[in-house]
């Protein structure tokens, strides 16, 4: 009932104010369920949102992980490819019947197309690009927003989570090396991220303004982005707003 309640909250765009886990700009919504600190400090892997509230949800975007970290969460325009590790083998679900332990999500319904420059290559030199580019076309840089990312990228460094289970210690690297992971070179990619400067911990790791997830345009592999090359031409889209 109280995923429902958060759910119905969001898809009628209203705010609210009694979590601060919703933030309406002119243009599209944002919010979120659970937080990077509870899972590393204490450990709570608990489900936070139930994904069957947005099935059926128009320009639905959505990141984070599920329950007791048994995979990675990617939701693009409403489609899932959200991905788990079974066997050591990647699986890709395409449906909404699983729960969140951290969900990061927005509603777009239009966005402005950019070149990226090649000269913006590495995730820092992106994390800045992205913000200067926000605070040029009327997005409120003090707030969260999302992003997408298209083009063949020069490499991305990848992982999909498969938390063992009874497992209290928590840590990036083990986070990493729990499920599958790898390296992708030269790959035709999407990448769906959300930035913010205020959620350090919370959706975002304490270094980084950003937090994004991938999926390969032929939908073979998808997952959480630990770092990333971005190649020539790549194309950024950013919420358009009024």
């Amino acid at each position: 009932m109280k995923y429902t309640y958060l759910a119905l909250i969001f898809l009628s765009f209203l705010s609210v104010s009694c979590n601060n886990t919703s933030k309406k700009e002119v243009g599209f919504t944002i919010a979120y369920n659970g937080a990077l600190k509870d899972i590393m400090h204490k450990g709570d892997i608990t489900a936070k949102a139930s994904l069957s509230d947005f099935e059926g949800a128009e320009h639905f975007y959505a990141l984070g992980a599920f329950e007791n970290l048994k995979g990675e969460i990617q939701i693009f325009d409403s489609t899932s490819f959200n991905t788990s590790v079974k066997n050591d083998t990647l699986t890709i679900d395409s449906s909404f019947d699983k729960n969140a332990t951290l969900l990061v999500y927005a509603k777009v319904e239009k966005w402005n197309t950019f070149k990226v420059p090649d000269s913006v290559v590495d995730k820092k030199q992106f994390e800045t690009y992205v913000f200067e580019v926000a605070k040029q076309n009327n997005i409120n840089i003090n707030k969260p927003f999302p992003f997408l990312v298209s083009g063949t990228a020069r490499k991305i460094d990848w992982h999909v989570i498969d938390w063992k289970d009874g497992d209290t210690e928590h840590s990036h690297a083990k986070h990493i090396s729990s499920g599958l992971n790898g390296t992708l070179k030269n790959k035709n990619a999407d990448f769906l991220g959300f930035y913010s400067n205020a959620h350090h911990t919370i959706f975002t790791h304490h270094s980084t303004n950003i937090h994004t997830h991938f999926k390969l345009q032929n939908n073979s592999v998808a997952g959480h982005v630990d770092d990333f090359l971005l190649g020539d031409a790549m194309t950024l889209k950013l919420p358009k707003v009024d």
